[in-house]
């Protein structure tokens, strides 16, 4: 393992639980229906254009491409009011970083904005562990999430190959989108996704966020051993 992506939603910071609040106020203004069910399924780790293309569905009319700017502001003063880094992710970061002799080179690959992954980062105090060249946006690839260009990016990015980096996600679509990339995926199932959806071929699936290291350790230590010349 020479490189370990995060997903930055869910899984840095404790931000699902007040995007899905904030999304029920959004569909409901705009004159339709998700249970709070159906908001975790279908927008959990999606993409804007996967997010616009459900609720374009459900509406039966297409959006202006604009339309999300009017509700931005939602989001960032729930953030502003609320966010918090997840449960146990601070100790999860200083262990892989700070081991002399050991440390673990990390990033984030999020299908949010640039500037709004960085402003969560900061809001939760962990702009330390994350170097501004080691943050990779969905709009800086054609495809986010669930396809595995945002991925194959960052790795090829940080100078290691895909096969020898473990992705940290919380949805369906980012463990789907490591895969696609040939990456090991590791599920973690702490936050709204249940675990039936994030297990499957090449999955580690967690729910506790401190136990981390240790896993990374077990199922990806023996390919470190077993190519000793690295």
């Amino acid at each position: 393992m020479d490189l370990v992506i995060f997903d930055c939603d869910g899984v840095l910071v404790d931000s699902e639980r007040l995007c899905v609040k904030v999304d029920a106020l959004i569909v409901a203004d705009l004159g339709c229906v998700f249970s709070e069910a159906e908001i975790i399924e279908k927008f959990v780790g999606s993409s804007a254009e996967v997010y616009t293309a459900a609720i374009e569905e459900r509406l039966g009319r297409p959006l202006p491409k604009d339309w999300l700017q009017a509700y931005e502001h939602l989001y960032e003063a729930a953030f502003v009011a609320q966010l918090t880094a997840v449960d146990g992710v601070e100790e999860v970061l200083t262990r892989l970083t700070h081991r002399a002799g050991s440390a673990v080179p990390v990033c984030v690959a999020s299908n949010g904005p640039r500037d709004g992954i960085r402003k969560n980062l900061e809001l939760a105090s962990l702009t330390r562990y994350f170097e501004p060249q080691a943050i990779f946006s969905a709009a800086d690839v054609p495809r986010g999430k669930p396809a595995p260009d945002l991925f194959l990016h960052a790795a090829r990015s940080m100078g290691v190959p895909p096969e020898r980096c473990a992705v940290i996600e919380d949805s369906a679509y980012g463990v789907r989108a490591a895969r696609a990339a040939g990456m090991r995926a590791f599920g973690y199932c702490g936050g709204l996704t249940p675990a039936s959806r994030l297990a499957g071929p090449g999955t580690v699936v967690f729910d506790d966020m401190r136990a981390l290291p240790d896993l990374l350790s077990r199922h990806l230590g023996g390919e470190r051993r077993r190519r000793p010349s690295q």
